[in-house]
């Protein structure tokens, strides 16, 4: 079928070329003051060429560009351009009647061109604000309430996207299972194609990090009481996973559950609500104020002469001074100073 129209407008184009060209020949034979039938003859066959060559750069090419756009473009913004444009035309006729008083020839004039400019304005407008026009037609569809609902059961529509890097960490299941979170985990599927990129990877560090992250989804699905779900919902506009899931969250209007430090800047950047392990993990730790003492043992040597560096069970650096000496020891120390960083939690001591 796309063959067959592609040759009509060909052969349209070529009759219209050979028409065209023919004139412009017949025209130029009569400034030469020649005979025209060679003139028409040769004009009219190059005209008929370049109909049939250039004929599909102005019909079917940009059909199917607009086409090809028009189906991958969002239904928001799609509906927004429509709503803008029917809504710049209605701009543009209440204004076209004292427009229509002016002298001639802005009379004829003014009015087209407010039209245009009020369409452009209304499509503009409405793009920016498109999750806004959605929520605001959205907001008038009625609320099923069913049983599970009155009985305490989370809301579809209050969600926690998962982004890949807290899926491999694995610490969201024993999150889980403690009761705290009561909202419904949701994974986008260009997140889970993202692992499964990387459980396919040649690398072996990276392929047993991907199988890692599989596995968890499988404990959160199925062995736990929170409620997980899979979507489809894209956001086309954006290529990587991390602007994918920035962009969803923002039409959402939901938090994200990250590790990852970039990602968590760039979305409070914008506004999204992050929920960061490790962040859960550090106000969790538990809290040592200078004088206290605690019993660590020292396993390497620190930065500056003579320290020593031991850890918590929780993961928390003890750092001790002249503690160098004793290396593969358990030491008593006293905090001197306790230091918040963005890597976690830093103690100083001294014997």
């Amino acid at each position: 079928m796309g063959l067959s129209i592609d040759f009509f407008f060909r052969l349209l184009g070529a009759a219209v070329g050979a028409v065209v060209f023919g004139l412009f020949g017949s025209y130029l034979a009569e400034l030469l003051e020649d005979e025209p039938d060679f003139y028409v003859v040769i004009f009219g066959l190059l005209g008929i060429l370049a109909g049939l060559i250039l004929t599909p750069f102005v019909t079917t090419h940009p059909i199917r560009r607009i086409r090809q756009h028009l189906i991958s473009m969002p239904p928001e913004r799609l509906g927004a351009i429509i709503i803008g444009i029917l809504m710049g035309l209605v701009a543009g006729a209440l204004f076209s009647f004292p427009l229509s008083f002016l002298p001639t020839p802005f009379r004829q004039i003014a009015p087209v061109a407010a039209s245009l400019v009020f369409i452009y304005l209304s499509v503009v407008i409405l793009m920016w604000r498109q999750t806004d026009v959605r929520n605001f037609f959205a907001s008038f569809r009625p609320i099923i309430t069913t049983g599970a609902n009155r009985e305490g059961a989370p809301d579809d529509r209050d969600v926690i996207l998962l982004d890949t890097s807290v899926i491999i960490d694995g610490r969201i299941t024993d999150i889980s299972k403690t009761g705290f979170i009561r909202s419904t985990l949701m994974v986008p599927n260009f997140v889970l194609t993202e692992l499964q990129h990387i459980a396919d990877s040649p690398d072996t560090l990276r392929r047993n990090r991907g199988r890692r992250g599989l596995e968890v989804l499988g404990i959160l699905q199925q062995e736990l009481p929170i409620p997980i779900k899979f979507t489809d919902m894209d956001v086309s506009e954006v290529r990587d996973v991390d602007s994918k899931l920035v962009a969803l969250a923002r039409e959402l209007r939901c938090p994200i559950m990250t590790n990852d430090y970039n990602l968590n800047r760039v979305a409070e950047l914008q506004g999204v609500p992050v929920l960061n392990i490790n962040d859960l993990a550090n106000a969790v730790k538990a809290a040592y104020l200078p004088g206290e003492e605690l019993t660590v043992r020292v396993i390497q040597e620190g930065k500056e002469y003579g320290q020593g560096v031991g850890y918590l069970e929780d993961g928390t650096m003890i750092v001790v001074e002249n503690g160098e000496r004793h290396i593969d020891e358990t030491v008593t120390a006293t905090v001197t100073k306790v230091l918040q960083t963005t890597a976690g939690r830093m103690i100083f001591a001294r014997l």
